[in-house]
């Protein structure tokens, strides 16, 4: 005889456990509503971002041009152009000030700006926030090109010129700045353009961390830096090798502010990857060379993020 303890549980209380056919049910709506979500997002990722990164490996082993005989009739030619680039000298030194301009500019300048206004921010005896926060945030929200205009005009080799205008006060002769010092000038461009950006992330990270930590560094004596070199940083670890990922992949591409600014002169001193690959994709037709220049560089974007996760620690 069975007693009722050996009955199930549902039974006791007089519930029927659903039956298969309606768990199939559920998970088919699921599923469908789950693909209504999703489903257009992916297709524009498909078509936006996954169909041009095939395409664009295709032509990069072929000789495809905009003009001429290969634009008619483009041949396979293996890694013809990938031993080209990788021989050119031009392109060797696109990559080295590409890597110039994101270690000076991204890597240290944004990280190391951003990461003090952060802090400064998170002081709580720290007067007119607001203002402060809205001083940094603006050049975020400014349009590219207006912004590079705007720089023209800061940068400017005439006398009127508003930084030739600040050192004129002190004596100083005018100077065509982006003709003597080029380099420095668009990574002093490109820190304006993304401190805003690493302070709201390291803002984020500084207000997880928990206050009662950095109390009790400081009872046991540690001073400002060394509570924020052994318990703040590591604490954010996290989140600023995910910037740090961020900013890296984003300065790579850059183009507009660099080319509306010099154009990659004065002789090639800031033709970055980007400018590189512009040239010789659209100024010269050669899309099998600017396809395979865009996949090396995708490559090493690819080693510098796997770089970050693991000094993160980060599993993905």
């Amino acid at each position: 005889m069975t007693s009722i303890t050996d009955a199930p549980a549902s039974a006791a209380v007089g519930i029927r456990p659903p039956s298969p056919k309606r768990r199939s049910g559920r998970r088919t709506r699921h599923s469908a509503l789950l693909l209504l979500l999703l489903g257009p997002a992916a297709v524009l990722i498909a078509a936006f971002i996954v169909a041009p990164a095939v395409y664009s490996v295709y032509l990069s082993f072929t000789n495809t041009q905009l003009t001429g005989f290969a634009a008619r009739d483009p041949q396979f030619v293996g890694f013809d152009n990938f031993v080209y680039l990788l021989t050119n000298a031009d392109f060797i030194a696109s990559i080295g000030h590409t890597g110039e301009f994101v270690l000076y500019s991204a890597i240290i300048g944004q990280t190391v700006l951003g990461m003090v206004a952060a802090l400064i921010l998170s002081r709580p005896w720290i007067r007119g926030k607001g203002l402060y926060g809205a001083a940094i945030l603006m050049p975020m929200v400014v349009p590219e090109v207006v912004a590079s205009l705007t720089w023209a005009s800061v940068l400017s080799s005439d006398s009127s010129g508003t930084l030739n205008q600040l050192t004129g006060l002190f004596g100083a002769a005018s100077t065509d700045w982006l003709q003597v010092v080029p380099m420095a000038s668009i990574i002093a461009v490109n820190i304006w353009r993304g401190i805003a950006f690493a302070m709201i992330m390291f803002q984020a990270a500084l207000e997880d961390v928990p206050a009662e930590l950095i109390e009790a560094a400081r009872i046991d004596g540690a001073s400002a830096v060394q509570v924020f070199r052994h318990v703040t940083l590591p604490l954010i670890r996290g989140p600023v090798f995910l910037y740090l990922l961020l900013t890296t992949i984003s300065t790579v591409g850059a183009f507009g502010l660099v080319y509306l600014l010099t154009q990659g002169g004065p002789g090639g001193q800031t033709r970055i990857a980007a400018i590189y690959i512009y040239e010789r994709a659209l100024q010269f037709s050669q899309i099998g060379i600017g396809s395979a220049a865009s996949i090396i560089l995708l490559a090493i974007v690819l080693i510098l993020g796997f770089v970050y996760v693991r000094l993160a620690k980060v599993e993905v």
